[in-house]
């Protein structure tokens, strides 16, 4: 049985939690996320807490209790206090910049790359090399910040490209001439 999924998850004073036909909604102070819950499981809301409920023993839906748990967990994280991902641009005329719901990167290709953030996640660009992306859904956060990073991902001779900021790159030693 899974440790997670048997785990209650408080919810705060100013978020709002229904829950009908297999349907959760939170709603708080960031905004409103909706998600299906398995039929196999179901949701027990009590006193400013919600359980995840097995309907049966099986297997499968033992696997599914810690998954769900944690779903909801970040819902009710995103709409209280919201998650944020933060990249960093390394690399000579390497950089980002706004325009709108767009940001435009110039990562050495021979034109920029316009990337479209889809609704629910905004970006701030500090010092054209630092992209911050903030959103009440961590799954749709993750998602973006991967496709980012999957424009020109670092290279391990300089570490030129988009790399997570708490992302190590280990740097491999380069061609030696020989004697």
């Amino acid at each position: 049985m899974s440790r997670i999924g048997k785990k209650p998850i408080l919810v705060p004073e100013k978020v709002k939690v229904t829950y009908s036909e297999k349907k959760l909604t939170v709603q708080g102070a960031k905004g409103i996320l909706s998600r299906t819950i398995h039929p196999d499981l179901d949701l027990s809301i009590e006193d400013g807490a919600i359980n995840v409920v097995l309907k049966n023993d099986d297997r499968k839906v033992k696997a599914l209790q810690g998954m769900t748990r944690s779903i909801v967990d970040n819902m009710v994280v995103g709409v209280s206090k919201g998650f944020e991902r933060i990249l960093e641009i390394n690399g000579i005329g390497y950089r980002a910049e706004a325009k709108g719901n767009n940001i435009i990167f110039n990562l050495g290709f021979s034109h920029p790359v316009d990337f479209a953030l889809p609704e629910g996640i905004s970006a701030e660009i500090d010092k054209n090399n630092t992209v911050k992306l903030s959103g009440i859904d961590k799954e749709k956060l993750g998602q973006v910040a991967a496709s980012i990073r999957r424009i020109r991902p670092p290279e391990p001779y300089k570490g030129k490209g988009v790399k997570y900021l708490e992302e190590k790159i280990q740097k491999k030693a380069g061609k030696t001439g020989t004697k």
